[in-house]
């Protein structure tokens, strides 16, 4: 069965609470829920995670190459503009690697435009709320049965 690892970044276990003007209302639990429902509709296995620490993204990173993945999909929140250590663990990743943001950062601050992971990241969806999760399993889905 094809397996997809979704990572959610810093701040995101604060979605429904942490500035709903750009994030909304809706919490991180469902939109794992909504990422799981997607998952039996596709018949995948996708497989979430959060957390607050940037070491341990690195480490779940390393797990998925190691475990051997189909793809990943990252919302890395700000770690995205600035973490070359995450940077560079989905560098070592050969399978398709999803960036999503559920705001749309090039909207946003200035500081917010640039991403670390553009440059080795299979393609980037920004701007479409919690949909962005679900596009981007779908891509991730779509670039790996493409390679």
């Amino acid at each position: 069965m094809t397996k997809i690892l979704m990572l959610h970044g810093v701040n995101h276990d604060m979605f429904g609470k942490r500035d709903p003007k750009q994030y909304g209302t809706i919490t991180l639990d469902e939109i794992n829920n909504k990422i799981q429902q997607l998952a039996k509709e596709l018949n995948i296995e996708v497989d979430t995670f959060q957390t607050n620490h940037e070491g341990e993204m690195v480490n779940k990173i390393n797990e998925a190459f190691l475990s051997g993945v189909d793809g990943v999909v990252i919302n890395a929140g700000a770690w995205t503009h600035y973490s070359y250590a995450i940077r560079d663990a989905l560098a070592i990743l050969t399978v398709p690697v999803v960036e999503i943001h559920m705001s749309n950062i090039h909207s946003r601050e200035a500081f917010r435009h640039e991403s670390v992971f553009a440059e080795i990241a299979t393609g980037q969806i920004s701007g479409f709320g919690q949909e962005s999760y679900l596009l981007g399993i779908r891509a991730a889905l779509a670039a790996g049965r493409q390679s």
